[in-house]
């Protein structure tokens, strides 16, 4: 098969193609014949060298993929053979062929655009996880997302809208904020025009919001914190602005904050498991009615990775850009 593989920590140019043998699903894997694969921050950071992949995983980027499945472990029912899934993966979704858990897939109803559902998988469950887990939001909260035209963004943007919970973002061009609206958002600050801290106060009438997910870091935390109405919660997924951060803790304390943050690749097969089978039951009924679908910004063939990289590095993009496997 031809994967895209990395030659050396680098610019987007290292992403080079690269004849590879097909791998073999061991128990409780599946072979996929893929159709398309997302293109994530993470996959640029390894691509960098900052984000190794974890012990046992592909060194062939990309976390998520839609396709058809073509072969299944010894354990694994064959039934599975030829149906179209799309799956969260811990790498190898740059290639023709990818190896899945089972219990990571996900079926692509009839009818939904394959390269579409490639775009699902990372920012479905890391959505899920952090927003609706780790910060437990419900109907008639109201929360916080930086990067708001991001892929990460944007899928919240589209949770939040089916469960009847308020989303501010923040986005860095009155451009980006109007695409963010136009996608769904409640309210979108320009960070670069306005004080984001005084603008979510002032959307809330200085209640504050219950739960902000963060991809910043630094110097963004303590600010964050700022917009946390009592009781709320932090979650940090990204630390893109710094890994450090100065915080007042006496403000945790007497607000009754909560600060937590999760990275979802190197979990369990049993833990990514669980969190398809929750958005089997509470999500996926929204992705067959054809109420839930990612914002797509580009696609590109697999031998244009480098393309598909340069431009999440450019931050023009408005939700996902995918990899489409001719």
């Amino acid at each position: 098969m031809t994967a895209i593989t990395i030659a050396k920590p680098g610019g987007p140019e290292v992403l080079v193609p690269e004849t590879r043998a097909v791998p073999s699903p061991a128990d409780g894997e599946v072979l996929i014949q893929v159709h398309a694969a997302g293109v994530n921050r993470p996959d640029v950071l390894q691509r960098q060298g900052k984000y190794p992949p974890p012990p046992g995983a592909s060194d062939i980027p990309g976390l998520e993929v839609s396709g058809t499945v073509v072969a299944v472990g010894s354990d694994s029912d064959t039934s599975l053979v030829g149906q179209a899934v799309c799956a969260l993966i811990t790498g190898g979704g740059y290639a023709e062929y990818a190896l899945a858990p089972v219990r990571q897939c996900l079926p692509v109803p009839h009818g939904y655009d394959m390269v579409e559902a490639a775009a699902l998988p990372e920012t479905l469950f890391t959505v899920w996880t952090n927003l609706f887990e780790r910060a437990y939001v419900v109907a008639g909260d109201t929360v916080l997302v930086h990067g708001g035209t991001s892929g990460i963004a944007t899928m919240a943007i589209s949770l939040c809208r089916l469960f009847g919970i308020a989303i501010i973002v923040t986005c860095g061009s009155d451009a980006k904020c109007k695409a963010a609206l136009d996608w769904g958002a409640s309210h979108a600050i320009n960070y670069r025009s306005a004080d984001f801290v005084a603008e979510v106060m002032r959307i809330t009438q200085d209640e504050g919001v219950q739960a902000v997910l963060d991809m910043v870091g630094g110097d963004y935390v303590p600010r964050n914190l700022a917009c946390l109405a009592p009781d709320g919660r932090h979650v940090s997924i990204a630390v893109l602005g710094g890994p450090k951060a100065e915080i007042f803790i006496p403000q945790i304390m007497q607000r009754r904050l909560t600060l937590t943050g999760s990275t979802l690749r190197a979990r369990s097969v049993a833990f990514k498991g669980l969190v398809a089978d929750e958005l089997a039951r509470n999500v996926w009924p929204h992705v067959v009615a054809g109420e839930l679908r990612p914002a797509m910004d580009r696609c590109y063939p697999l031998k244009d990775a480098a393309a598909a990289h340069a431009r999440m590095e450019a931050g023009d993009h408005v939700g996902k850009i995918v990899l489409r496997i001719e």
